[in-house]
């Protein structure tokens, strides 16, 4: 029996020998400031999680991690935020990184590829604005994490399902498992459901006062806008005063709104209603980019919204300011 088990464990010695070794990445990194800190953030559905701390020593720090394939990081000094700290785009081996704590978007990154080609997007973007050519970008770059990032994060909500596509097939396989993909995928699939000629979904969600409201309670009797909005979204704020002169006009006549806030706190949701004057029907899971409705409809940038017909079918979506109001005028005589 000793002899066997020996045996075994010598076989278990030489299969962990032979098993490759997940790759190790390493952040070494400098920044002006000579101690505290900072975080190592993770990124998922548009917010970003603390995955690692290190402690800096004389405005020096470093990282070593395995992650399971190239993706968007964050840095942070601050562990409660979320939205917005240095961005690094990491794929294998070492990289170094140089933190300006005064100038936040003078961040430097040496070591990876993938976050030079994110460098150059900012750089073409903030130079050609809407002449933007995503499509060639997407050619340019077919196998970088960086530019399936950017299609998913700054394209997706103004591409049809047809241009989202049509862009997906430009990107290499080996970027099938990242989240980007999936959503991209997965987005394409509920642009089809809920498009334009399409009966609206529906769905359950408490109001303000914590009963439960149901979308098709509120379908059949005149035109409806479904709006999907935030208190911390300023141009959602500054679209509510059109909202306001065109709900005044047009209630009486057949016409309402359903909102739908992503909002967190609950508190903060229910003072922007009162601070603006929304006098609607307001709905929310308080989940953020996690809504359930938003996921339903596809949503990936607010304002947004969905104009349904009273027989429940949808007739247009993201009409705002002058453009919703000629479409109700000529809805609405």
């Amino acid at each position: 029996m000793k002899t066997i088990t020996n045996a075994y464990l010598a076989l278990l010695l030489v299969l962990a020998a032979c098993r490759t070794p997940e790759p190790k990445l390493t952040i070494e990194g400098t920044i002006n400031r000579p101690s505290g800190t900072i975080y190592l953030q993770s990124f998922h559905n548009k917010m970003f999680t603390v995955i690692d701390s290190a402690i800096i020593t004389d405005g020096t720090f470093s990282f070593a991690f395995s992650p399971n394939r190239p993706d968007l990081f964050g840095l942070t000094l601050d562990p409660s935020e979320r939205f917005s700290p240095y961005f690094i785009f990491l794929d294998s081996g070492s990289v170094h990184v140089d933190i300006d704590v005064n100038n936040p978007r003078d961040l430097k990154v040496e070591g990876s590829t993938a976050h030079n080609v994110f460098v150059d997007y900012r750089h073409r973007i903030h130079a050609e604005g809407d002449s933007f050519d995503i499509t060639a970008f997407l050619t340019a770059n077919p196998s970088s994490v960086a530019a399936a990032y950017i299609l998913y994060r700054d394209f997706s909500y103004r591409l049809s399902k047809e241009e989202i596509d049509r862009n997906l097939k430009l990107l290499s396989s080996s970027l099938d498992g990242t989240e980007y993909v999936s959503v991209l995928r997965e987005l394409s699939q509920i642009l089809e459901r809920v498009a334009i000629g399409q009966p609206a979904s529906d769905f359950a969600l408490p109001n303000i006062n914590g009963d439960t409201l149901r979308l098709s309670d509120f379908l059949g009797k005149g035109y409806l806008l479904l709006d999907f909005w935030a208190s911390w979204c300023p141009p959602c704020r500054r679209e509510n005063p059109n909202l306001i002169a065109l709900y005044r006009q047009y209630h009486d006549k057949g016409f309402d709104i359903f909102a739908v806030s992503l909002d967190e706190e609950r508190d903060n949701w229910l003072k922007a209603i009162d601070d603006d004057n929304l006098t609607w029907i307001h709905v929310s899971d308080l989940a953020f980019w996690d809504s359930a409705p938003a996921h339903l409809y596809g949503v990936r940038a607010i304002p947004s919204n969905v104009l349904i017909a009273p027989d429940g079918t949808i007739i247009a979506r993201n009409l705002r300011g002058e453009e919703l109001a000629v479409q109700l005028s000529e809805l609405i005589r």
